[in-house]
Parts: C-alpha cells; structure tokens; sequence
C-alpha cells in the first residue's frame, strides 16, 4: 500500500511562488510514475506535472516554464510553483502510479492524496 500527504498549499499574491510537497510512505519501489494533479471547482481533474520512477518531467502546457517537478528524495515530491497567476487556483493532489494494488497484486493502482488547496489572488 501507498499513503500520500500533500502540504504546503494555501494563499499567494499574483506573481509569487509556492512550494508544494507530497511525502510518500509504504511500497514506493513498485511506483511507475509520481505527479501532481489539480482541480477548480466545477472543471475536471488536470495533470500539471508527473515525473517517472527514472526522473523524467512532464508538464502540462498552462505551467511549462514556471512549476518544477522534483523529487528530494524517494519519498518526497515538490512542485515549485512560480510565478503563479490566478488561473492556478485549485485543489492539488499528488499522485502515485503503482504496479501493484492495495491488495499485493500485481496489478495498476492509482493512489491519490487528500489534496492542498492553492489560491491566488490577482
């Protein structure tokens, strides 16, 4: 099994930066991928950033160039966020694909944290 936990949301002027963080226990090793996702009310659930179990990021057009994905070490993913506008605000998930289920098996899982809301204002 994977628990995730998200920290680091909360209120940012237009322009600044926040730094989110998803610390990450139980079977990490069976992970394929890690990422953060988003959502605003009323509009679906979006990919902003995902980095593979190798190191490699992927960003989502609306935020190349301002968030870094990372991770600190096996067990924590940040999201750099800079330069944050007011289209950023949203609930921020942090995501972990896995080889295997909750169960042992070895079969895709998804497991998704509480989430962290950012907000900016303009």
């Amino acid at each position: 099994q994977v628990q995730l936990v998200e920290s680091g949301g909360g209120l940012v002027q237009a322009g600044g930066s926040l730094t989110l963080s998803c610390a990450i226990s139980g079977d990490v090793l069976s992970s394929t991928a890690m990422g953060w996702y988003r959502q605003a009310p009323g509009k679906q659930r979006e990919m902003v950033a995902t980095i593979t179990s190798g190191g490699y990021p992927t960003y989502a057009d609306s935020v190349k160039g301002r968030f870094t994905i990372s991770r600190d070490n096996t067990r924590i993913i940040r999201l750099q966020m800079n330069d944050l506008k007011f289209e950023d605000t949203a609930k921020y998930y942090c995501n972990l694909e896995s080889r295997r289920q909750p169960s042992g098996s070895y079969m895709p899982y998804t497991y998704w944290g509480q989430g962290t809301q950012v907000t900016v204002s303009s």
